[in-house]
């Protein structure tokens, strides 16, 4: 395996990939797997956390697997030189699997034209726009012939897994998981959540049901009492239940929901200010700012100077 790792990668999507198979030789004991870091053209690179890794030219390697992890600033960080080389190793037969922005450098490499893949929820738009020849899917992980991509850390983990299962059986992968004492494997086709509901799920299904619909409603945002009704509970009903499952009243949640969605583009994307109002849901440009100077003391337009 050669674990190309980018400038700006998260150390948590390097981790989820090499930390499985680390373990699963540990558990197996032998080297059921063996891997070399590599960065472009062999520079050091640094990594979110401030952590500095060097790594060999990937211009010289000819493994079975390629697993290419990257994180932020994307188009800066896809060089000519970078994406000749994916290029190379693809046509070599050997199988790329791209890991959190791993996926868009491969899109822009032109190797995911007409394949099913998936990135990290965060991008699943802008990806959709600046690649309309890939088929996007929100899954957590997605294989497609030679090509596999994961939406972010935790997928995959979720993959690497999978993938230990089918090299080497579901009882050493389960073995694996557990020693990260990580119980809660998804199949690669189960969809990414903005919103963790695994724990609220167990005592209040109906909340957590609720808290996915406000994630998928979040440009189009309907008012509490018609969420209460669509779920079959009163206003009155939902608020106490609601409160009780996450302490938060109902519309102060879902307005942090689409503050924090806003936050974001703010911060991550190229959007007009009145595109991200209209993406959260805002009904106008004002709305938004009045709103997100409460929340965060700042307008957008200093947020992104800040940033």
């Amino acid at each position: 395996m050669g674990v190309l790792v980018l400038e700006q990668s998260n150390t948590l999507s390097l981790a989820a990939a090499v930390d499985p198979m680390r373990a699963c030789n540990r558990r197996a004991a032998q080297a059921l797997f063996s891997w070399e870091f590599l960065t472009d053209q062999g520079q050091n690179i640094c990594l979110t956390s401030g952590l500095t890794l060097k790594g060999q030219d990937p211009r010289n390697f000819s493994g079975d697997v390629l697993i290419l992890v990257a994180g932020f600033d994307l188009e800066k960080f896809t060089t000519s030189i970078l994406t000749s080389t994916l290029r190379r190793v693809a046509s070599s037969g050997t199988c790329i699997i791209g890991v959190d922005g791993g996926s868009w450098v491969m899109a822009h490499a032109g190797l995911l034209d007409d394949h099913r893949a998936t990135c990290h929820w965060e991008d699943l738009e802008r990806f959709a726009r600046r690649f309309p020849a890939v088929n996007l899917v929100p899954d957590r992980y997605s294989i497609c012939g030679p090509f596999v991509t994961t939406g972010g850390a935790s997928p995959c983990i979720d993959l690497m897994l999978h993938l230990i299962s089918v090299r080497h059986g579901k009882a050493l992968s389960e073995r694996v998981a557990a020693a990260f004492i990580y119980e809660s494997v998804h199949a690669g086709e189960a969809p990414q959540q903005m919103i963790a509901t695994k724990r609220i799920s167990i005592k209040h299904p109906r909340i957590a049901r609720i808290l996915k619909q406000m994630e998928n409603l979040i440009d189009s945002p309907p008012n509490i009492k018609a969420l209460a009704e669509a779920n079959g509970m009163s206003l009155r009903k939902l608020e106490l239940e609601f409160k009780v499952a996450t302490g938060r009243a109902p519309g102060a949640y879902f307005l942090d929901l689409r503050l924090s969605e806003a936050r974001r583009l703010a911060i991550d994307s190229a959007q007009s200010v009145q595109e991200i109002s209209l993406a959260c849901g805002f009904s106008s440009q004002a709305s938004l700012a009045h709103a997100f100077r409460n929340a965060f003391g700042q307008s957008v337009t200093a947020l992104r100077r800040q940033h």
